[in-house]
């Protein structure tokens, strides 16, 4: 028992180490948080401002319904930071140095996670801001609004995995750019992010409906209070947003962690 705890804290220790290497790189670089504030900032007004004007939503004004599918397509595509800067230091050979020193071996991956975290914790506080400033208001009580975030927080834990996993297994960091496009992009745009999933044409409804995203996006409204569009016969995942969106976390991450955790083993055998 003794020895397994003097090495979890070894670990820890390490992870802790290279999490804090990684964020010094946004000291020596800021732009590096472009993706984490800006660009979210920038959504929001866009959207807000743009289609809120045009967009009906039943039950509740736009820019209410707008932010729970701001702040999760923020989330997915945030499997692209992880992602390039784990393929970076792949491709740059700095793990053969880490390799090199009495050092945990997972402390890289970990380290990457923690980093990537609270880069992600940051985005949430600037999309929170952003979206009380354009009249967003978490309308349900306290309990229920930190069940949101720690929703929220559930999937961005599952997508970093899932980042890194891409960023392992691509062969260049430009490739994971790529990769998250291909993927992410066609989950978020089709889905109840930013307009009703009832008002798709068929085909896209139904991707729409059972999309990992719309169910991440209804759990986060209905936790909120904010409107969802209700429709007369919602398919299960919308009917029970909350369970199909934890789900859908724990199946991402079940996924995506282990083969991660493999490939870095396989890239990095003797």
């Amino acid at each position: 028992m003794i020895a397994m705890t003097a090495r979890v804290r070894w670990e820890l220790s390490d992870s802790l180490v290279l999490a804090r290497r990684n964020l010094e790189h946004v000291r020596q670089i800021p732009e590096k948080l472009l993706d984490v504030t800006f660009q979210p900032l920038m959504f929001v007004l866009l959207f807000a401002f743009v289609f809120g004007g045009v967009i009906d939503v039943p039950g509740g004004n736009y820019h209410e319904y707008l932010l729970g599918g701001i702040l999760v397509q923020t989330l997915a595509f945030g499997m692209m930071g992880p992602g390039t800067a784990i393929a970076t230091d792949m491709q740059e050979g700095i793990v053969d140095r880490f390799r090199s020193l009495p050092m945990s071996r997972s402390a890289f991956v970990l380290g990457h996670l923690m980093a990537e975290m609270a880069a992600i914790t940051l985005a949430m506080v600037v999309l929170s801001v952003s979206g009380l400033i354009v009249g967003w208001r978490i309308e349900s009580d306290l309990p229920h609004a930190l069940a949101a975030y720690a929703l929220l927080f559930s999937f961005a834990f599952s997508m970093v995995w899932l980042g890194m996993l891409v960023g392992l297994t691509v062969r260049t960091p430009d490739a994971v750019m790529g990769v998250a496009f291909l993927v992410v992009f066609p989950l978020t745009f089709v889905s109840n992010a930013f307009v009703p999933a009832a008002g798709l044409p068929d085909g896209l409804r139904q991707f729409a409906e059972w999309n990992p995203v719309s169910a991440v996006v209804a759990a986060t409204r209905e936790l909120f209070g904010n409107p969802s569009a209700p429709t007369a016969s919602p398919p299960w995942p919308l009917e029970h947003p909350v369970i199909a969106a934890l789900g859908w976390c724990l199946v991402i991450a079940g996924i995506s962690a282990p083969l991660a955790i493999r490939r870095y083993r396989q890239r990095t055998v003797d």
